[in-house]
C-alpha cells in the first residue's frame, strides 16, 4: 500500500512518510528511568502525539513498565464543572486504555464513587498498585483543561507523586502546547497559572524541536524510493527555507505538490514546484494556518507581533510573554539575535489574516493610476491615494486592531 506526507492527526508507520519519532526527544528516556515528571511542549501539528505513542510502545514493549497516552481533552466541554470533567476523562481514558494494552495491564476496576477532586488520583494509585511493573503515564492536550478542573487535577498528581513507583505512576509526562505557567486559568485576575505550581514537581519542561534541513530532505527522499520521484536539491531547500522544518509545512508542501501540482511520477520536483504550492497553501489558509488568526487576537500576543511587523522595538514587553510567542511556534530567535516571524510561509500569513476584514470593507476601486499602456503613473496613483484615506482611512483603521 502506498504511503503519504500526513497532514492530520498522529502519523502511522504503515501509512505515513516519517522520521523516526522520538528522534527529536532524546532525553525522555532518561527522564522515565529517573521517575520524573515532565512537560513537553510544542506547537500544534509538530509531532507531540506521535512521539509519545511510539515511546509508550516501546517502553511497554520492552516489559521494564507499563506505558500509555490519554488525554484530557473530553474533560475540557466541562471545565465549569469538575465532577462532570473527571468521569467525562475517566470514561474517555478506559475507552483509550482498553485499546492501547494488553487486557493484564489495564486497571482491573475503575473508581468513580469517590468525591469530585480525588477520583483521579484514586484511580491512578489502585491502577499503579495492582501493576508489578512501574507505570508511566503520558497525558496528551493537558491544556485545554482550564480553571479548577485544570488546578485539581495537576494538584491530584502533585499529592500522588511522594507514593509513586508502587502506589502512583512513577513518571508521568504533561503533552501540551504550553509550559504549565501558561495554563489558563480564571484566578488572582489573571488568565494563567504564572507559575509552575500547582504542579512544581515537574523535573524538565521540554519543547519539541522543529526538523533540520537533513530531516527535510530524508522525509522527502522516502517518497523517491518508494515512487521514483525525485525532489531536487533545490526543492528539498527551498522547502526547508519557506517552513524552517516546521513538520505540518514541511508535509503540506510536499503533498501539494505530489498529490495535485505533479501527479507524474516521472518529472521531477523542482524549486518553482515548491513555490507554487507555498502560494496555494497561503492562499487557501487550511486550519493549521487559519489558527493563527486566533492567537493574533490575544493581548500578550499583539504587544509583540505588532511592534515586529511595523519595525518597531518590542519595547517594555515580558520575557515571559516572548518565550510564550516562541512556544506557540509563532517566533523564533534569530542566530544573529533578536527575534523574527518563525518562518517564511508565517510572515506571508499573519498581515494576510490581520487584513482580512480591512480587506473586505474595501471599496472597488478602478486603477485610475495606470496609463493606456498599462504603465504606473506615480503623481495619479499618489493623487488617488489621498483622496481615498480621506475618505476611507478612519472608517478602515477602526476594522482591525493592527493599525
Amino acid at each position: 500500500m502506498p504511503r503519504w506526507f500526513n497532514i492530520a492527526g498522529p502519523c502511522k508507520p504503515e501509512k505515513h512518510y516519517m522520521l523516526p519519532p522520538t528522534s527529536r526527544l532524546p532525553d525522555l528516556e532518561t527522564l522515565i528511568e529517573q521517575e520524573s515528571y515532565f512537560v513537553v511542549h510544542a506547537p500544534r501539528q509538530t509531532g507531540k502525539t506521535t512521539a509519545m505513542l511510539a515511546l509508550a510502545q516501546q517502553l511497554t514493549e520492552s516489559g521494564n513498565s507499563v506505558a500509555v497516552v490519554v488525554s484530557v481533552e473530553v474533560g475540557s466541554a466541562f471545565n465549569p464543572n469538575l465532577s462532570d470533567a473527571e468521569l467525562a476523562i475517566l470514561g474517555a481514558w478506559q475507552n483509550l486504555i482498553s485499546v492501547r494494552l494488553p487486557q493484564e495491564l489495564q486497571p482491573k476496576t475503575w473508581v468513580y464513587e469517590q468525591p469530585a477532586g480525588q477520583r483521579i488520583q484514586a484511580n491512578l494509585k489502585a491502577w499503579a498498585q495492582d501493576l508489578s511493573k512501574p507505570l508511566v503515564l503520558f497525558i496528551d492536550e493537558i491544556d485545554s483543561l482550564q480553571d479548577q478542573t485544570l488546578i485539581s487535577i495537576l494538584r491530584q498528581l502533585r499529592d500522588g507523586y511522594s507514593i509513586r513507583p508502587n502506589h502512583f505512576p512513577a513518571s508521568v509526562g504533561l503533552i501540551g502546547l504550553r509550559d504549565v505557567r501558561d495554563y489558563k486559568v480564571a484566578s488572582g485576575g489573571s488568565e494563567r497559572l504564572n507559575t509552575a505550581s500547582p504542579f512544581n514537581i515537574k523535573v524538565s519542561s521540554i519543547t519539541l524541536r522543529n526538523f533540520n534541513a537533513s530531516e527535510v530532505a530524508e522525509l522527502y527522499q522516502q517518497h523517491t524510493r518508494e515512487t521514483g520521484q525525485g525532489f531536487s536539491p533545490e526543492a528539498t531547500e527551498t522547502a526547508f527555507d519557506l517552513t524552517q522544518g516546521q513538520p505540518w509545512l514541511v508535509n503540506a508542501l510536499a503533498k501539494e505538490v505530489v498529490e495535485k501540482l505533479v501527479k507524474d511520477r516521472s518529472i521531477e520536483i523542482t524549486k518553482f514546484h515548491i513555490l507554487e504550492a507555498k502560494e496555494i497553501l497561503i492562499a487557501r489558509q487550511d486550519t493549521h494556518l487559519d489558527s493563527l488568526a486566533e492567537r493574533l487576537r490575544e493581548r500578550r500576543v499583539k504587544a509583540i507581533i505588532e511592534p515586529i511587523l511595523s519595525g518597531q522595538a518590542l519595547g517594555d514587553t515580558s520575557n515571559d510573554d516572548r518565550q510564550y510567542l516562541i512556544d506557540l511556534g509563532l517566533l523564533r530567535r534569530n542566530p544573529a539575535g533578536g527575534l523574527m516571524i518563525a518562518n517564511p510561509i508565517y510572515r506571508e500569513v499573519i498581515p494576510r489574516v490581520l487584513v482580512q476584514g480591512t480587506q473586505d470593507s474595501l471599496p472597488l476601486i478602478s486603477p485610475s493610476w495606470l496609463t493606456r499602456e498599462g504603465e504606473l503613473d506615480k503623481d495619479a496613483l499618489l493623487a488617488a491615494f489621498i483622496k481615498f484615506w480621506r475618505q476611507h482611512g478612519e472608517p478602515l483603521l477602526g476594522t482591525t486592531s493592527y493599525h
